[in-house]
């Protein structure tokens, strides 16, 4: 009964967005360096050997260079931090990375102990003010939050767009390498909190963000902690299979099967770099009801931790993706990411 009511509801929540566009597949070779490559090769060869090439050194493919460019803004709610991106995309608008910053109310301040800061990654199509609630309480809790604004989200969507496609879409090698976009975006959003002088510094994602958070904590030393907010081992079959990309699937339809889209999306599924967080305190969350994120999917990256004998913390939240986002489940899921950052970070300002 609860399973038939969920289910419902996310369907009439994922309707309620009418701009979903189903876009023409693309191999998108423009989106690989082109290093002499001959033009009448077969676009899969090509990618095969570039995408073998970037699992042979991700932290090399995930590794941006140093920058000193950074530039905060103070406003009134969350100060603004920009800085070039360190993956240079057609899209102007695009190449700037936009940071909203939270610092821990004052009291906290007063008591010296604020030397704990999170990196917030939204979810897939956020607006500006996603996750705005959740960094205000990370910052009450005593850790400053920065929410990173992903790749093609809000002020860095060019004119054309309406959603954030061109993240996630039929595309397959744009889709690659602007979630690689976002990785690079974190790793030198976190050495800018590293610049402020915090000691210990964690990352939460939700849904796309927290696949993307999973990739930066493996090849970011600078990660202590990460809470992972909707989960899976492979970004393929949650755009195969999942509710809320079935427009994205019917671009892809007839052109490439899930075993070769896995493949091809190797670098940016979390299941290759387990073993890299090892050192990491990691809490992995997913929902009982969730279409978006299918719960066997979820249930098998838990899985894959158990078995790799990695620690972790699991929490269920008993609803389902869209529904997330709403009362209570929200309240629920907002205090299980902030309580476990609390305790992993020890920023408990009366400590």
């Amino acid at each position: 009964m609860l399973q038939l009511f969920f289910h419902a509801w996310e369907r009439r929540l994922a309707s309620i967005t009418k701009d979903r566009v189903v876009r023409p597949f693309e191999w998108g070779l423009d989106w690989i360096p082109d290093e002499g490559r001959d033009a009448a090769a077969v676009p899969v060869d090509v990618i095969d050997r570039y995408v073998s090439g970037v699992m042979a050194d991700t932290d090399a493919f995930f590794t941006p260079p140093p920058t000193a460019d950074y530039t905060l803004t103070s406003a009134a709610d969350g100060d603004l931090l920009t800085f070039p991106s360190a993956f240079t995309t057609p899209h102007e608008s695009n190449n700037t990375v936009r940071c909203r910053y939270f610092r821990p109310r004052r009291d906290a301040i007063e008591k010296g102990s604020t030397k704990a800061a999170v990196l917030v990654m939204p979810q897939w199509n956020s607006d500006a003010g996603g996750h705005v609630g959740l960094c205000k309480l990370l910052a009450w809790n005593g850790m400053s939050a920065l929410r990173l604004s992903l790749p093609y989200h809000d002020d860095r969507m060019p004119p054309e767009l309406h959603r954030a496609d061109y993240i996630v879409s039929a595309n397959v090698m744009r889709t690659l390498q602007v979630c690689r976009q976002a990785v690079l975006d974190a790793r030198r959003a976190i050495a800018w909190l590293k610049l402020q002088g915090y000691e210990r510094i964690g990352i939460l994602g939700t849904s796309l963000g927290s696949c993307l958070a999973l990739l930066t904590a493996a090849h970011e030393p600078l990660v202590d902690a990460e809470a992972l907010n909707h989960i899976s081992p492979y970004f393929a079959d949650v755009v195969w299979r999942g509710l809320s990309t079935a427009h994205v699937r019917a671009g892809l339809n007839g052109h490439v099967e899930l075993d070769l889209l896995r493949s091809i999306w190797q670098p940016i599924s979390p299941r290759g770099y387990l073993e890299r967080l090892r050192n990491r305190k990691t809490l992995l969350v997913y929902a009982r009801y969730d279409l978006t994120f299918p719960v066997d999917l979820s249930e098998e990256l838990v899985q894959a931790f158990k078995d790799l004998g990695i620690p972790h913390e699991v929490a269920v939240l008993r609803c389902g993706h869209y529904s997330t986002g709403k009362a209570p489940f929200k309240f629920v899921d907002g205090y299980i990411l902030t309580r476990f950052l609390k305790h992993a970070l020890n920023a408990d300002p009366r400590t």
